[in-house]
């Protein structure tokens, strides 16, 4: 089963990107489901019907849900919030309070990727399309699996065998509430389930990421580290959608400047995701609504394109041999060095761009290498690493390459 998630700042029209899309794959005969995450529910609005939790058919081999958030809480995190509700209760923490506090920002979204799993084992459809939340609330639900998989991985059955035998103990001597057994399998259930999301959504042969971006700077820059991150964490970008270009026709000298200006942040959208098609849409008279307000959209963005089709194939990660070592390569388009930071700790390499920190456990052969360089070529980190006896490998490189003591950081980019 084919999966597209359609992201983009908020306001840039993705969510009539999503639904054109649905639409041109259900009209080549593609069985077709569009799922919105975005709290928005502004999905039902572009296709101007009512949806619902359960698929809903909208157009002939065609059918749209919006997210149903309460259930998705009651099914994946009830049993582990009420352990997070008695445990705040404890501290002195209001319960209504407490309640509103044990719902982590994002959990909503992340749901709904739990639901893409869903999908995909059902094969009920040939293809999936995801209309996302904002590119910010993406980006945080999207590094979720990522982050408490991590978690779960190394502190978890720490704290699990720790639990088991303390509790005893604490349970005569405190009233604080200790998860218990259920509560514990709760998490590990979710962790097992966020695992599978994963794989799928890396999959880049069958996953892959389309932006929508407007031709303004402030949505373009986003649009940018969008793009930087989504690599960061292993996601394919396969198109960026240019959507509400003014058209040709309008030669009105009111919008001469706004013409030119979206001519120049079209060239450097262009320059700056040379690898990646970049498709365009032009604003439309009328707003995209239904079936046929959407089609003119899909019709101008895909023009012949097979919709569903993987448009651009890249690997985000790779490892190569070379003469005295290896290279391990993270795509990172258009990467700002000065927010690149590099780094080991036993056998992950971590990489931070910005904000966001990926960790990447070290396949067996570069375990027992060390790092001695790393810099940005071709939009892509290259992290070097030596054989044992070239370089000690707790040793990291300074900015420049050479030898440094030791320190966990290596180099920003050479």
């Amino acid at each position: 089963m084919r999966v597209l998630l359609i992201t983009g700042k908020g306001g840039v029209g993705k969510t009539s990107v999503a639904a054109a899309t649905g639409l041109r794959a259900a009209a080549a005969g593609l069985r077709t489901l569009v799922m919105s995450t975005d709290p928005a529910h502004s999905l039902a609005d572009a296709l101007d019907t009512e949806l619902s939790g359960q698929p809903v058919e909208v157009a002939p081999r065609l059918e749209a849900e919006q997210l149903d958030a309460r259930r998705h809480l009651e099914d994946n995190w009830r049993q582990i919030q009420e352990y997070l509700i008695a445990l705040l209760s404890w501290g002195g923490v209001d319960e209504v309070e407490a309640e509103e506090l044990s719902v982590v920002p994002g959990l909503e979204e992340l749901f709904g990727l739990l639901d893409v799993r869903r999908h995909v084992e059902a094969a009920a459809h040939d293809l999936l399309v995801v209309d996302c939340a904002p590119t910010a609330e993406t980006l945080r639900l999207l590094s979720l699996p990522h982050a408490l998989g991590w978690y779960l991985e190394r502190v978890f059955p720490v704290q699990r065998k720790v639990a088991n035998v303390v509790r005893p103990m604490l349970g005569r001597v405190t009233t604080m509430p200790l998860p218990q057994d259920r509560v514990l399998e709760a998490v590990e259930g979710l962790h097992a389930t966020l695992g599978a999301v994963r794989a799928i959504l890396t999959d880049g042969e069958r996953t892959t990421v389309r932006l929508v971006t407007n031709l303004e700077k402030i949505v373009v820059a986003e649009a940018q580290r969008t793009y930087t991150h989504l690599a960061l964490f292993g996601y394919h970008v396969d198109a960026v959608i240019v959507n509400r270009m003014l058209p040709e026709e309008v030669t009105d000298p009111y919008f001469a400047r706004w013409k030119a200006l979206q001519s120049e942040h079209l060239e450097a959208v262009r320059e700056r995701f040379h690898d990646v098609p970049v498709l365009t849409a032009p604003l439309f008279a009328d707003e995209p609504l239904g079936p046929e307000g959407l089609a003119p959209l899909a019709e101008a963005a895909y023009g012949d394109r097979d919709v569903a089709a993987v448009l651009h194939r890249g690997r985000p990660l790779r490892v190569e041999r070379t003469g005295d070592g290896y290279v391990l390569s993270l795509a990172l388009p258009l990467v700002d060095k000065r927010e690149l930071d590099v780094f080991r700790r036993a056998d992950e390499l971590y990489v931070k761009v910005g904000a966001s920190t990926r960790s990447i456990a070290l396949p067996a052969a570069l375990r027992r290498c060390a790092v001695v360089g790393a810099g940005i070529s071709d939009e892509r980190l290259e992290v070097r690493f030596a054989e044992p006896d070239i370089r000690r490998s707790d040793e990291a490189v300074d900015p420049a390459g050479a030898a440094a003591p030791r320190s966990p950081r290596t180099a920003q980019g050479s």
